[in-house]
């Protein structure tokens, strides 16, 4: 919320591509004059205090797909692309009160099989707020947060975290959000998953720590450097 009082505390990181959830909508986003302004914007949702916001700080530009279906509201996938590189990027805010079957795992769940056939094509990141951890799964679910990770494997994309640290999904030893802003109910939500071309040029993961981030907000910033060139 209220990006444009933070966004000078997470520019300090020099981001090409930056992915805000509960961002609200660009008419909004009155930036001070000392604060960078961003190359390109897209954004979405219906609340214009809180959608999906998805900015360039770089040469990158942003495009929707021609393939993307609104019924996955906030499950984007884009084109990334510059003269050097080209990506798909899906960005994510894994929140749909509208899908009676689920809001939030079972929307990516949705999405990623109905995008089946782009999850194979080049280089591909998914990253974003999941609202999910293998340790909620429920068994019975078709597509809690263990089966999305599995799809994901078989397509050969993982988590750049997890593939960094060397960690176990439910294990996490580094939380992405502080629920109410309290240290003690910290959990892993916060994703970026990689197609195997870019983990091979996996350069750095960076995960906030509370203390510093905690006055601006309940999540800190996953940090994840590639190296494109």
């Amino acid at each position: 919320m209220a990006f444009r009082k933070k966004a000078v505390k997470i520019l300090k990181h020099r981001p090409d591509i930056l992915i805000i959830p509960e961002c609200e909508h660009p008419d909004k986003l009155k930036f001070p004059l000392h604060v960078p302004q961003p190359s390109d914007v897209l954004w979405f949702g219906a609340n214009k205090n809180k959608g999906l916001g998805i900015f360039s700080y770089s040469d990158y530009k942003l495009k929707l797909l021609d393939e993307y279906n609104p019924k996955f509201k906030l499950v984007v996938p884009l084109c990334i692309y510059s003269d050097s590189a080209r990506l798909t990027l899906y960005a994510i805010w894994a929140n749909n009160p509208d899908d009676r079957d689920g809001r939030y795992i079972t929307q990516i769940w949705k999405a990623i099989n109905h995008y089946d056939c782009l999850l194979s094509d080049g280089s591909v990141i998914l990253a974003g707020d999941f609202n999910s951890n293998t340790i909620w799964d429920r068994p019975r679910r078709e597509g809690n947060h263990s089966t999305v990770v599995t799809f994901l494997e078989e397509k050969g994309i993982r988590s750049a975290y997890h593939y960094h640290f060397k960690q176990e999904h439910g294990k996490e030893q580094h939380p992405t959000l502080y629920m109410y802003r309290q240290k003690e109910k910290s959990y892993h939500i916060d994703y970026c998953f990689v197609s195997g071309n870019l983990l091979a040029k996996l350069q750095s993961v960076k995960i906030g720590n509370f203390s510093t981030w905690k006055k601006l907000s309940d999540h800190v910033p996953v940090i994840v450097d590639i190296d494109l060139m």
